[in-house]
């Protein structure tokens, strides 16, 4: 495989350092979602700043390092082929998220896992390079960096996290402020973010390495913890009062309910779907 050259970012193409990295961490690994994620960067690249010379001594490079990669990967369908290319980086995104969210669920903290969950994200923006992303990817990529980032934050404050998606704020789930490519915003910041002193990302884990006793941490709470004790369900009769329309602030807690719902089987957790919906039916046959 070519070399990749050195390169000294520029404060405008200072987004393209997340794909870049991702790129170098899968050179020897997988050469071809390096590949990939090197031409989403120069794609990036040419919108942010195509016209200064600083940004012309970075893309140039990775243009030259592309065409030759592509010569030398010529036979191989995933770089030259787009739909089999998509499917491979699909691939390749889902088995590392769902290997950290099997992790993250059983209350394995390691950065291991906040590497994989970190790494998919980055992957799931690479797939943007053959078209708009489809609502399953764009939900998981939300997920996927909104996760790394919490367990980060509570691995370097030296707390313990809890385990699986949140149950209670609905918001934890935003897209993060800013654009779809991985640039700064007040709300995300890059678990390895060049000015913490790494030379590099950790590697990506494989899917059978067991984390080490001082990297596991034992959990404190279930991967779905219940916000509401519900009592056995009692068929309520109809009454005049039900086929008033609901108090606004009823409704509203029903909306919630509904998205918590399919929030929650966007991650195939059937039990917490079921408690939403209960709760959802509960508030509009009762008003409790």
């Amino acid at each position: 495989m070519v070399m990749f050259p050195n390169l000294n970012l520029p404060p405008s193409l200072k987004p393209l350092q997340h794909y870049l990295k991702a790129a170098t961490e899968q050179e020897t690994r997988d050469p071809v979602i390096a590949y990939w994620c090197r031409l989403f960067a120069l794609q990036l690249g040419m919108k942010l700043d195509k016209k200064s010379k600083e940004a012309s001594a970075v893309l140039l490079p990775i243009m030259d390092w592309l065409e030759k990669a592509r010569t030398e990967m010529h036979e191989n369908e995933a770089v030259t082929n787009d739909l089999v290319a998509k499917a491979h980086l699909e691939n390749h995104a889902m088995k590392l998220f769902t290997w950290a969210d099997t992790e993250d669920r059983a209350a394995h903290f390691n950065k291991n896992v906040v590497k994989a969950f970190y790494t998919s994200g980055i992957v799931m923006d690479v797939l943007e390079t053959f078209g708009e992303v489809g609502l399953d990817i764009s939900e998981k990529r939300r997920y996927a960096k909104w996760k790394a980032t919490y367990l980060h934050n509570c691995l370097k404050n030296g707390e313990t996290p809890i385990a699986g998606p949140p149950t209670d704020e609905l918001e934890l789930f935003s897209e993060p402020q800013g654009n779809a490519y991985g640039g700064e915003t007040k709300d995300y910041q890059t678990p390895f973010a060049p000015d913490q002193g790494r030379t590099g990302w950790p590697s990506v884990p494989e899917m059978n390495q067991t984390p080490t006793p001082a990297e596991r941490r034992q959990p404190v709470t279930p991967a779905y913890e219940p916000q509401a004790v519900i009592p056995p369900y009692v068929p309520v009769q109809p009454s005049p009062s039900m086929h008033q329309t609901p108090d606004p602030e009823i409704i509203k807690k029903v909306e919630k309910y509904c998205r918590f719902t399919m929030s929650a089987l966007n991650y195939d957790d059937v039990p917490e779907a079921i408690k939403n919906l209960e709760l959802a039916l509960r508030l509009l046959k009762t008003g409790q």
